[in-house]
């Protein structure tokens, strides 16, 4: 009878490995290397994502203690967390921002058909960063304020799945409206911004581009109406207007002309204002796009509370931006597991599930299923009460 693997190396077996050895082979990773490849700290610092170990010391001791299993885990090197550290030290961050990247193309690949809430066929694209507080006598080369240090996460997350595509890392004074000029606009899909975004010329080149996007605008706001359409006030619209920019500087930088889009937020009780480039899609649609942007904020907050992205393993710049782009790469990882195995339950819970069966010898498919099957206790059972409350 043939024994599973552990559900760690289950798991890992949906890496492209040669792709793994070609980004190592980009970089040269393995550059005399003898003991401790970069395959071996990949899975180590995987393994830490997956099984949240707070410290190189828990991941050395949880390794050390299942040392019979190491080899079938896929690590070959002798775990140590001196060698882990300096290995998130010297080790160029860009091989698993590459390996990342590979992934991500084979996840959106596989949600390409979901639906994410409106019936649209074209790619709908959320834009946002979040910042992650460091302390700036660790972390000097971070610099945010006089007494504080900080990184910032850009992230341009496609709404299908729920998958970011583009992510760069920066440092927080870095302003969120410069990391605009990295992105290459597509022809026809559409891209969520928050205010914080509204610069005038870099909307123009993303309206040359042929892409439409959607930013809600500020209160500031001068512009010229040239025309009205109709509105459904009972789906509180407010108004559906053709506009021009009113200010000189404004106005040279984007010399076209723009929707503004007025929408009454019932469930806050605010009134919102949109600009968008599209003048074919329902001003009711527009609205409800701009909606969808929560899905970047929820990604954010998923990420800070399931992977280890706020507290460090080193000090460095390079291990730092080792550790949040392995972690990006566990939370794809994750979702192209659960997309193929055709998973029902919520990404959480599938990922704590793997966190306390990481070296459980079952099958993974086996796994799920007794967890769907199992029945609720009954607490009807002739059981004395610990506590009368």
């Amino acid at each position: 009878m043939n024994t599973p693997s552990t559900i760690f190396a289950q798991i890992m077996d949906f890496l492209l490995l040669y792709e793994f050895r070609k980004c190592v082979r980009r970089y040269r990773g393995d550059y005399k290397i003898r003991s401790f490849s970069c395959l071996d700290q990949f899975l180590c610092m995987a393994f830490a994502q997956l099984t949240f170990r707070e410290s190189l010391r828990d991941i050395e001791s949880c390794l050390r203690s299942m040392r019979n299993r190491l080899y079938h885990m896929g690590i070959r090197g002798n775990v140590s967390r001196n060698t882990l550290a300096h290995a998130n030290e010297t080790r160029d961050w860009l091989i698993y921002a590459d390996f990342a990247q590979v992934l991500i193309h084979q996840a959106r690949a596989l949600y390409a058909d979901d639906d994410f809430g409106l019936e649209l066929k074209e790619t709908v694209y959320a834009f946002d960063s979040t910042t992650i507080d460091l302390c700036l006598s660790l972390f000097p080369w971070a610099v945010f304020r006089k007494r504080k240090a900080a990184i910032k996460l850009h992230t341009l997350m496609d709404l299908r799945g729920s998958i970011p595509s583009f992510i760069k890392i920066t440092e927080g004074k870095i302003h969120d409206v410069r990391i605009l000029d990295d992105l290459i606009p597509e022809p026809g899909c559409f891209y969520l911004l928050d205010r914080g975004y509204l610069d005038f010329a870099r909307l123009y080149t993303i309206h040359q581009s042929q892409a439409f996007f959607v930013i809600r605008a500020k209160t500031n706001l001068r512009c010229r109406r040239l025309a009205s359409r109709p509105v459904d006030r009972a789906t509180d619209l407010i108004c559906d207007q053709t506009v021009s920019l009113m200010g000189f500087y404004s106005n040279d930088a984007y010399p076209d002309k723009l929707r503004r889009v007025r929408y009454y937020d019932r469930e806050n009780g605010r009134y919102l204002t949109f600009l968008t480039n599209n003048f074919i899609l329902p001003a009711l649609t527009i609205a409800m796009l701009y909606k969808l942007r929560w899905h970047i904020e929820l990604f954010f907050r998923w990420i800070k509370q399931n992977l280890r992205i706020k507290a460090f393993y080193g000090t460095s710049e390079n291990a730092v931006k080792t550790q949040i782009w392995i972690a990006i790469t566990i939370y794809v990882l994750v979702a192209i597991v659960k997309k193929r195995l055709a998973i029902e339950i919520p990404l959480y819970t599938f990922l704590q599930i793997l966190s306390v069966t990481a070296f459980e010898k079952v099958s993974l498919n086996q796994l799920l299923t007794d967890f769907a099957d199992e029945k609720p206790i009954d607490d009807s059972c002739n059981q004395l009460l610990l506590f009368n409350l």
